[in-house]
């Protein structure tokens, strides 16, 4: 893949331009012309813009999540680098802590995130290589390209809900399924879900699929990367949650509806040199963990942020009605924080745990048990958040009630709160509801229970891979004679 004329880190002007680049991108019935200039999506694609600038222009941003390309003299993103040291490792997740601290940790599919999975895609360059020569040259040849033109990622991983309780071995259309193989590439054929992020990203990877591990199963394993805008590739958007009409603001969805998809895969061909992966489902399964090692650290430090913002606004909701003195209050508000602190230590344990991986780079500590205590959690803080505020998170005056002069002076009388005044009061109280209530926050919570994979699998999946073997050992010895 080639990298001449790569200019290394986006500016949002030429983000914006990237996005017109005749991808097929379908919302409500209708083929969008320009993905950039359509209204649905101007909020998300101008914050993205207003980040891509930050960190051009800023020189603390600059210095925070950029560094120089040894082969370009690029300015490449922190997200892509290689670390090898203790000193690397730190600037690339203080590069992490700037995405997520500048998108309120309301961005599950930061560039952050899936740049981290190409960094684990090159980790895994040998067993590629091993399974198939030159698949771990074009893991190496990705990551190169992808760095020096600051690809913007999403990734596909859901198969189709069509029919759960059916196998795909005997109704191929419930995956996504390689169907034919030439002296161009691989051809596919299927459906995948849930894209987040894909009507703004330049490509998409692809590399998981739920029936890898079936014998027999060879035609539904692949692993590959593909622009947006690939023949044969459709994607179809969601409900837009910010694009409102009513007057009421949405402050929080009109700058982070990241979009999630449904993508489409009409026969399309993927070119050998992106195909990394092909019908091995154990050495894929085994892969997952290595390409992960770094997002999931990202996923952890964007989950702190977003819960030390519901810590503030439930503070300050309680103090704006006044009842943080009360003790259960009180005692909802410490727990929350005390979610927030747990996960600061597990980073900072993960972080402290860094080793080599096979692949030579330094890695953060496996952290799969944070992770699925993350889903659970985050539901409870957002219980919590709806206890504190109640009825008033349903009705809060909009902008312009407050700056009609009839309605002004019910306002002021019925509405204000404790020592704050209705402005303030009815902004926060939105904010609120955007985090807890409308369909924006529903939609981050339910990514908040679904972004680490199915929760119960996954605890199933840890109590496979923890050791018990020492403590086992223990406890047969103690009760192997007569307690005294």
């Amino acid at each position: 893949m080639d990298v001449t004329g790569a200019s290394g880190a986006l500016s949002g002007e030429r983000f914006r331009d990237s996005l017109d680049d005749g991808r097929e991108v379908w919302l409500s019935g209708e083929r969008v012309k320009n993905v950039g200039e359509h209204p649905a999506f101007r909020g998300v694609i101008d914050e993205f813009a207003r980040l891509f600038d930050l960190r051009l222009t800023d020189p603390a941003a600059r210095a925070a999540t950029l560094y120089t390309s040894e082969r370009t003299a690029n300015p490449v993103s922190l997200a892509y680098s290689l670390p090898r040291t203790r000193e690397e490792l730190r600037a690339k997740l203080a590069a992490t802590e700037w995405w997520m601290r500048e998108s309120w940790g309301q961005l599950g599919r930061s560039p952050d995130f899936m740049s981290n999975v190409v960094v684990g895609l090159y980790d895994y360059r040998d067993e590629l290589e091993a399974h198939r020569p030159g698949f771990g040259a074009h893991a190496v040849d990705y990551h190169r390209f992808a760095s020096e033109h600051d690809l913007v990622l999403t990734h596909a991983l859901g198969d189709p809900q069509i029919d759960r309780s059916a196998s795909p071995l005997e109704h191929p259309d419930l995956a996504l399924r390689v169907v034919g193989e030439n002296d161009n590439g691989v051809v596919i054929r299927g459906a995948k879900q849930l894209a987040t992020l894909a009507p703004f990203a330049h490509e998409v990877m692809v590399y998981l699929n739920g029936v890898s591990a079936l014998r027999g199963a060879e035609e539904f394993v692949i692993w590959f990367a593909l622009p947006m805008n690939t023949k044969g590739l459709k994607t179809l958007c969601r409900e837009p949650l910010g694009a409102h009409r009513t007057g009421h603001s949405h402050h929080l969805a009109s700058r982070f509806d990241e979009q999630d998809a449904m993508l489409f895969f009409d026969d399309v061909v993927v070119p050998w040199e992106r195909v990394f992966l092909l019908g091995d489902g154990p050495l894929a399964l085994r892969g997952l963990g290595r390409l992960n090692a770094w997002s999931m650290q990202s996923t952890h430090i964007r989950l702190h942020e977003r819960l030390r913002v519901f810590v503030s606004v439930a503070a300050l909701l309680a103090n704006s009605i006044g009842v943080d003195a009360f003790r259960g209050i009180q005692e909802e508000l410490g727990e929350i924080i005390s979610y927030a602190e747990t996960l600061r230590l597990g980073i900072a344990g993960a972080e402290a745990g860094a080793a080599m991986t096979p692949g030579g780079l330094l890695a953060p500590a496996p952290s799969y048990g944070l992770a699925y205590w993350s889903a659970g959690v985050s539901a409870r803080v957002v219980e919590v958040l709806r206890r504190i505020g109640a009825s008033g998170l349903i009705m809060q005056p909009s902008e312009a009630d407050l700056a009609n002069p009839e309605l002004r002076p019910f306002l002021e009388r019925y509405m204000r709160g404790h020592d704050i005044g209705v402005d303030q009061k009815s902004r926060l109280f939105r904010i609120a509801w955007e985090l807890v209530g409308d369909g924006f926050g529903s939609r981050q919570e339910l990514y908040e229970y679904l972004h680490r994979g199915d929760p119960g699998a996954g605890r199933t999946r840890l109590l496979r891979m923890y050791d018990r073997s020492e403590a086992d050992e223990r406890v047969r010895r103690l009760i192997s004679s007569p307690l005294s």
